[in-house]
C-alpha cells in the first residue's frame, strides 16, 4: 500500500493528510487561534475535589477547569499507576504495557483544594467538556515515551516477537536513568542500542529542562508546550513506508528537513516542495474526499450506503442495502452488504476520528456463520488503526458496541459549528407546522387586540404559503375577529421567525 504524506500550510492553518492508495486515511488540523493542547504540561490549581466522582477540577488557565480522575493522580514522588478503563496502563500515546491494576487511595486523600500540581493534557477538551489531564508526565520521542515518575520500562504491545520484547526491554533497562521509566514504541521495532540512546538523551534532557523552570511562574501557567502538528505527526506517524512527503510552504518546507535530519538521521525520506499554481489539496483531489467527511450519508460501491450520526454521548452508524438489490437470495444481499460496510466503516472511522462509544446497526443477518464472518472482518479491517478500539461481538439484533480511544474533536466538530437554524437538532419546523402556530398566536393576540388592522412579519416561503395553501385559513381569522391581516415578507427571518404588530 502506497503511503504520503500531504501538508498544506498558510498563515492561519496547518493541515496533514495521510494518503493512502491516493485517498485520505488521516486528517490533521491545526489554526493559529486554536493550537492544540495534548501533550502539553501546565502547573495548574485544584479548584474542587469530588469524593462521589473520585475526581477533581484543576483550573490550568483555560477557559474550562481541566478533569482530573484519581487513577491519573501522582502523590508526591510515589507514582499511582495510569490507566484506562480496560485495566491496561497506557500512556497518552497509544502505548500499552499491559500490568495489572491496585487498588486505587481515595482522591481527597491525594489532593486537596488550592493546591498547585504540575498535570499534563492527555486528551484535547471535547464539546462541553473540559480537558483530560493526569499528573504522569510523559515525554514522547520518536522510538521511546519517557515516564520521569515511573520507575518501569514497558513494550508496546504491537510489537508481537517475543525475543524482539526481550532485546528492546534489556537495551532500555541497561541505559535508562535509576528510578524513571520508559514505553518502548511500535516503531522501535529493529531498532539499535544507539538509536534508542539517542532518542533517551533527548528525553531525559528535555526534561530537565523542565523540571528547572516548573516553578518560574505561579499557578495556573504553561511550563511546556507539545511540538506543533507537523512535527508531531513526523515524530508519532511516520514509517518507512512513507514513500514521499509533499509540502507547499517553502518555510514548512525547510523545517520538516531540518526536523528528520535532526531526529530520523538514518532514514531517508524524499521531501517534496510543492510549488504548482493549483492549490495542493485541490491537486491530488482532497478537499472533495474532505467534503464528504463532513456528510451523514456515505454510499457504498454495490449501492447500500451507511448513516454516521454522531450525538453527546456515542456516535451511530447504521447499515443499509439502498439501491442493491442482490443476485441471489436476500441473505446472500444482507451478508455481502454487511461486509462492504465494514471496510467503510473503519475508513471513515479513522478518517472523522470518531472516538468514544460507537453502536454499528448492521442488517439483521439470520445465519451465526455470516455474523461471525462479518466481525471478523471488522477486526481486520481496524488492525491499520492507530487508536486502541475494543469490540463485542454482533448481538441477534446485528448490533455491534465498540470503543475507539478520543484524544482529539472529531473532523466534523473541528471544522463545523452547529446549525443556527435549526441548533443541532438536523432539522426545522415544517412550513405547514410554522403556519399553524401562527394561527394560533393570532387568535390570541386578536381576541384583545385595539383596532381593526394586524400585521404579519414572515419568512418569504412562509409568506408565500399563508397567500396560497393557508389562505383560506387567514380568510376564516379576519371573518371570526372582523380585523384585516396584512402579511409582509422578511427575507433576514428564520424559517420559523415570525412577529405580530397591532395597528
Amino acid at each position: 500500500m502506497t503511503k504520503e504524506l500531504v501538508i498544506n500550510t498558510t498563515s492561519h492553518e496547518t493541515r496533514i493528510a495521510l494518503l493512502e492508495s491516493t485517498h485520505i486515511a488521516e486528517i490533521y488540523i491545526e489554526r493559529r487561534r486554536e493550537l492544540g493542547i495534548v501533550g502539553n504540561i501546565y502547573r495548574g490549581r485544584v479548584i474542587r475535589v469530588l469524593p462521589g466522582m473520585q475526581a477533581a477540577f484543576v483550573d490550568i488557565g483555560l477557559e474550562k477547569a481541566a478533569f482530573l480522575y484519581v487513577a491519573d493522580v501522582l502523590e508526591e514522588m510515589d507514582a499511582v499507576e495510569h490507566y484506562v478503563e480496560d485495566g491496561y496502563r497506557q500512556d497518552q500515546h497509544g502505548e500499552e504495557t499491559g500490568e495489572e491494576r491496585p487498588p486505587l487511595p481515595p482522591i481527597e486523600d491525594l489532593l486537596q483544594e488550592g493546591q498547585e500540581i504540575l498535570v499534563q493534557v492527555a486528551k484535547e477538551p471535547i464539546s462541553t467538556k473540559g480537558a483530560r489531564i493526569t499528573s504522569h508526565i510523559s515525554l514522547p520521542g520518536r522510538n521511546l515515551v519517557y515516564m520521569p515518575t515511573v520507575d518501569h520500562v514497558g513494550i508496546s504491545r504491537r510489537i508481537e516477537h517475543e525475543e524482539e520484547r526481550e532485546r528492546l526491554k534489556h537495551l532500555v533497562d541497561v541505559m535508562r536513568p535509576a528510578g524513571t521509566g520508559f514505553i518502548v514504541r511500535t516503531v522501535a521495532e529493529t531498532k539499535t542500542g544507539d538509536e534508542l540512546k539517542s532518542d533517551m538523551d533527548y528525553l531525559v534532557n528535555l526534561w530537565e529542562h523542565i523540571s528547572a523552570h516548573r516553578e518560574d511562574k505561579g499557578a495556573p501557567c504553561l511550563v511546556h508546550s507539545d511540538l506543533d502538528v507537523t512535527s508531531k505527526v513526523l515524530r508519532d506517524i511516520l514509517t518507512e513506508d512513507v514513500s514521499r512527503i509533499i509540502v507547499d510552504n517553502p518555510d514548512e518546507f525547510r523545517k520538516i528537513v531540518e526536523f528528520l535530519d535532526t531526529f530520523m538521521p538514518g532514514h531517508d525520506f524524499k521531501v517534496e516542495h510543492y510549488q504548482g499554481q493549483e492549490p495542493i489539496f485541490d491537486a491530488f483531489g482532497l478537499e472533495v474526499e474532505i467534503s464528504r467527511a463532513l456528510g451523514r450519508k456515505v454510499w457504498l460501491k454495490s449501492g447500500g450506503y451507511i448513516i454516521i450520526e454522531q450525538t453527546e454521548a456515542l456516535v451511530a452508524v447504521d447499515v443499509n442495502t439502498g439501491r442493491f438489490v442482490g443476485k441471489h437470495n436476500l441473505e446472500d444481499t444482507i451478508f455481502k452488504t454487511n461486509l462492504e460496510a465494514v471496510k467503510e466503516i473503519a475508513f471513515q472511522l479513522r478518517l472523522r476520528n470518531i472516538g468514544g462509544l460507537i453502536i454499528i446497526d448492521f442488517i439483521d443477518m439470520e445465519k451465526e456463520a455470516h455474523r461471525e464472518k462479518v466481525h471478523s472482518a471488522l477486526e481486520e479491517a481496524l488492525k491499520n488503526d492507530k487508536s486502541k478500539t475494543n469490540i463485542l461481538k454482533i448481538s441477534e439484533l446485528g448490533l455491534v458496541e465498540m470503543t475507539r480511544k478520543r484524544v482529539r474533536e472529531s473532523i466534523g466538530r473541528t471544522l463545523c459549528e452547529a446549525c443556527p437554524y435549526c441548533e443541532g437538532k438536523g432539522y426545522v419546523k415544517s412550513r405547514p407546522t410554522t403556519c399553524f402556530e401562527i394561527f394560533r398566536e393570532l387568535q390570541r393576540e386578536m381576541r384583545n387586540a385595539p383596532g381593526y388592522r394586524m400585521t404579519l412579519l414572515v419568512h418569504p416561503d412562509i409568506a408565500s404559503m399563508l397567500y396560497d395553501e393557508e389562505r383560506l385559513g387567514i380568510e376564516e381569522l379576519e371573518k371570526d375577529f372582523e380585523k384585516q391581516i396584512t402579511i409582509n415578507a422578511r427575507p433576514g427571518f428564520h424559517l420559523e421567525q415570525f412577529e405580530i404588530i397591532v395597528g
